[in-house]
């Protein structure tokens, strides 16, 4: 999924869930933010004192794509949750929709409900729950299932789909004219394009497996902000067992289905305008307020407010470090991912068969 969902759906959901304002944007920003925190390594502070940081993101055409070390503790515990399903490490290790490991980890993070940083590693696993929804059926790790060989959809024919497919992978694969079996493996649903993270789409594609699979997106991304909705709802109720909250209402899920089905722009953060255009504007009953924008990135962002470094690398200056940086969203979205990404890691996936990392 892109930004209009895990940040603009996934705050309506956290609102009407029951949260604050203040709580459903620091929510539904972490959400976001893991697929913007792609810097992994130590930061210095002036006077010596230091902080590590996990990536859990990296841009989707790195080269560290191509290494499945690296596809295993990022890609799998953010983005492609294995389902644990299957006899083989290669099929347990695809994702599959609301999963028991998924549920786990859910359940994982209501635990945590009291922690400092609560709401961040909330935030965390809900970007990994609902992108079950958007990325079944495709891996972590290096897998036939990642291998597109036949893909058509709405606004793309086949032919369309392998003109973009070898324009996306020029500048990273020498023989554009062998794309097919030979699609960089590591990419996810790279070789499906945008079409697993686009709310309306229907397409089909065949699989390295040799297998044809139909996708209806929109039913499935309005059954994932219900089940964000519950989840959220467990969360403040202190339910492990969240799919017994009452979710969304039927009013909302209808309202969410048209904004959904009619915000077809292929540009994430395009859609994004759409949906806090219609939270202001009160289409989803039960909530109608302006949401304060996203900030990835510079002056405003969680990471100037905690280090007031305004680039996207530490630059030459370092920071100095006070308590204040103990308690910022920065630092506190950094613990979730080292947190989530141990739990996911070394507990909840060897516990069901599955050896990542």
């Amino acid at each position: 999924m892109n930004i209009d969902f895990h940040y603009g759906v996934i705050y309506v959901t956290s609102r009407l869930a029951g949260m604050s304002p203040e709580q459903a944007q620091t929510v539904a920003h972490a959400c976001q933010y893991v697929d913007d925190a792609t810097t992994r390594d130590i930061l210095h502070f002036e006077d010596g004192e230091s902080f590590e940081r996990f990536a859990s993101a990296h841009v989707m055409y790195d080269y560290k794509n191509g290494m499945d070390d690296e596809n295993r503790v990022i890609w799998a515990p953010f983005h492609f949750l294995p389902g644990g399903q299957g006899d083989t490490l290669e099929e347990k290790s695809v994702c599959q929709q609301d999963s028991e490991i998924a549920r786990e980890m859910i359940r994982r993070a209501i635990d945590n409900r009291h922690a400092p940083n609560a709401l961040h590693r909330l935030g965390v696993s809900l970007h990994v729950y609902v992108d079950t929804w958007a990325h079944k059926g495709f891996s972590g790790t290096e897998s036939k299932h990642n291998t597109v060989l036949f893909l058509e959809g709405d606004d793309h024919d086949h032919d369309t789909w392998l003109e973009k497919l070898k324009d996306l992978l020029a500048d990273t694969v020498h023989n554009v004219e062998a794309v097919g079996l030979n699609v960089i493996s590591g990419l996810g649903h790279g070789g499906a394009l945008h079409f697993p993270d686009m709310p309306w789409a229907k397409w089909k594609y065949k699989n390295g497996h040799l297998i044809e699979i139909e996708r209806n997106n929109l039913p499935d991304f309005v059954q994932a902000a219900d089940m964000a909705c519950k989840v959220v709802q467990g969360f403040l109720s202190g339910n492990r067992q969240y799919d017994t909250e009452p979710g969304l209402s039927p009013e909302v899920k209808s309202a969410l289905e048209e904004v959904l089905a009619s915000n077809c722009d292929h540009d994430g953060e395009k859609r994004l305008e759409v949906i806090l255009q219609s939270i202001a504007a009160g289409k989803f009953p039960g909530v109608a307020e302006a949401v304060p924008a996203y900030l990835a990135k510079g002056v405003n962002s969680w990471k100037f407010a905690a280090t007031g470094i305004a680039d996207s690398g530490d630059g030459d200056t370092k920071p100095k470090w006070s308590l204040a940086f103990e308690d910022s969203d920065y630092r506190k979205f950094h613990d979730a991912v080292k947190e989530h990404r141990f739990v996911v890691t070394q507990d909840i996936l060897p516990a069901h068969g599955v050896r990542l990392a």
